[in-house]
């Protein structure tokens, strides 16, 4: 089985990943790149690391947008944007994966209150699975509309969530800290995102009405405060997560419920080291880690991923893989690259 895939919002740095993971993808073939920023430019010129695979292929405009033929849309679009394109999509039929916030959370509501506006297309919020396929395999296995989660969230519900389910870890009060690479910003120049200003610098943004803190409680049906943090680097997202314990129990005990909740994932290691944000580079795998300090009564989780592949672009593929019928793990790296 081959599937024709049309990739809007394709010269961002989501759309680069996408495509270059698609190129070793035996299923999934680019026929349609629609970038409005970059228009009439050629693949080749905008990353000359993807000339090998599309040296032929330009983007067009969304105006342009036509899915003839298309057999899955994916969409890696500011929030806002695949509200405006949702209709058109689902006219075509082709399954969906929506990497924006727009079908992420449950309500119109919650997406008025942290995202500052109306939501356009209300009527379609239940209709989008949740693209989280450790929590949500199930649901995603034939699906036609996912929403795929934010690299943030990610990386905080695959640390959290087993320790909450299995009654180590309360529902309030739990602390994420997470660093992300300067990509997690995206391609436009911003003066926050320039080299001068973000080399040699840690900085915190965001602070307690970071917008990704509603998908974080909805998917662990916790009460969170967030502080996301920038760090001097390309790729990589670093989540330290902080919980008051339950209960009493031995120090490995937080990571002994990782191992069980996730012993058969093909994309989550759990780890006794601390993890690092270079073991993920490249790869969809995530590291986890847990413990529990008896001194505070407190329980850590740590969880690395690269921002861009299990937070963005290999997730919305292995979410693809599960909607198509494909083995879930095709085209995706397990290992990342190293040095």
């Amino acid at each position: 089985m081959e599937a024709n895939v049309a990739i809007l919002g394709a010269s961002g740095y989501v759309g680069a990943e996408l495509l270059r993971l698609c190129a070793a993808h035996p299923g999934l073939t680019p026929a349609r790149l629609f970038a409005d920023s970059s228009a009439g430019t050629a693949v080749a010129e905008l990353y000359p690391h993807l000339a090998p695979a599309y040296g032929d292929m330009t983007y067009a405009s969304l105006d342009e947008l036509d899915l003839d033929g298309v057999d899955l849309v994916m969409a890696a679009l500011p929030h806002g944007a695949s509200q405006a394109v949702a209709g058109a999509v689902l006219d075509a039929g082709a399954p969906f994966v929506d990497l924006g916030a727009d079908f992420r959370l449950e309500t119109a509501e919650a997406y008025e209150q942290w995202y500052g506006e109306a939501h356009t297309r209300p009527d379609l919020l239940g209709q989008f699975v949740y693209g989280l396929p450790e929590i949500a395999r199930a649901d995603l296995t034939g699906a036609k509309l996912v929403a795929a989660p934010g690299c943030y969230p990610t990386a905080a519900i695959l640390a959290l969530k087993p320790l909450i389910a299995a009654g180590l870890v309360e529902r309030e009060g739990l602390i994420v800290d997470a660093a992300s690479g300067v990509s997690g910003a995206g391609r436009p120049a911003k003066a926050n995102t320039h080299f001068c200003t973000v080399d040699e610098s840690l900085a915190a943004y965001g602070l307690v009405n970071h917008r990704h803190t509603a998908e974080m409680e909805q998917g662990l049906g916790a009460q969170v405060l967030f502080t996301p943090h920038l760090a001097p680097m390309n790729r990589g997202i670093l989540a330290t997560c902080y919980g008051k314990a339950a209960k009493a129990m031995d120090a490995d005990a937080p990571l002994e419920a990782l191992r069980a909740a996730y012993a058969d994932e093909p994309f989550v290691t759990v780890t006794s080291q601390p993890p690092a944000t270079k073991w993920a580079q490249g790869s969809n795998s995530a590291f986890v880690t847990a413990r529990y300090d008896p001194r505070t009564g407190r329980v850590i989780a740590v969880c690395a991923i690269d921002n861009l592949v299990k937070g963005a672009a290999g997730q919305m593929i292995q979410c693809a893989n599960l909607m198509l019928g494909f083995e879930e793990t095709l085209g995706l790296p397990q290992c990342g690259v190293y040095p």
